[in-house]
């Protein structure tokens, strides 16, 4: 008796994860959506066995059809090496290959000096990376300045807006021509679909930064109490 079963794959993520098996219709919309790429190693159950997707006949016009797209994007992966990434203190701990892998995810900004990055009151979904140069973190009351704090090379800002898409607590305003790195709320929610393994380790470097960033503002408010205490 002759059976007439769909073809299965399996795909390696990024993440050095094998998903699947999927049927073709589902590995077609995963190229759409750029979840695969034409390098992607795929297996090929009715093959027995691994190749690029580019190879497999059956979506090699896919990937035809985008060349003139791709063609003219590039991402973070294109502009930046590894050792760039590593001044970034919350991807310090991540391998090389994970770098790369992340820098997909990621947008290359570049500021002007006295250039506004951020505004007080304004509904934020991003997270920002200071590859290179300085910003300061103010907040204006009277039309006075007041000075929060100064970001450098390797220090980020805008975690909570990024989870909690939330308002803008004070300004960011680079002090000299700067580059940044971005990740959006939509950038997160897609490294969630393609590399969850990926995902993790980041997350876990975001929550120890902000949990120190909160005991440094919690010393500032003690050590507050105390000068106000002793002054009287």
């Amino acid at each position: 008796m002759e059976t007439n079963e769909a073809p299965l794959y399996h795909v390696w993520g990024i993440d050095r994860v094998a998903y699947g098996p999927v049927e073709l219709p589902t590995l077609v919309n995963w190229i759409r959506d750029e979840r695969v790429e034409k390098d992607t190693w795929i297996f090929d159950q009715s093959a027995g066995g691994w190749q690029k997707a580019e190879d497999i006949t059956a979506l090699r016009g896919l990937f035809r059809r985008r060349a003139d797209k791709t063609a003219t994007e590039s991402g973070a992966q294109d502009k930046i090496k590894p050792g760039s990434l590593r001044r970034i203190k919350v991807l310090a701990e991540l391998a090389d290959d994970q770098l790369m892998s992340f820098a997909r995810y990621l947008e290359v900004r570049p500021a002007a000096q006295y250039a506004s990055i951020v505004k007080a009151g304004e509904e934020g979904d991003s997270m920002f990376m200071v590859l290179d140069g300085e910003l300061r973190v103010r907040v204006t009351v009277n039309g006075k300045e007041s000075i929060l704090a100064t970001l450098e090379t390797g220090e980020s800002f805008g975690e909570l807006a990024l989870l909690d898409e939330g308002r803008r607590s004070a300004d960011v305003v680079a002090n000299v021509p700067s580059t940044l790195l971005v990740i959006s709320k939509s950038g997160l929610k897609k490294l969630f679909a393609e590399a969850p393994a990926l995902a993790a380790p980041f997350l876990h470097a975001l929550a120890r930064a902000t949990a120190a960033r909160l005991r440094t503002t919690n010393k500032r408010v003690e050590d507050s109490i105390r000068l106000s205490g002793s002054a009287q």
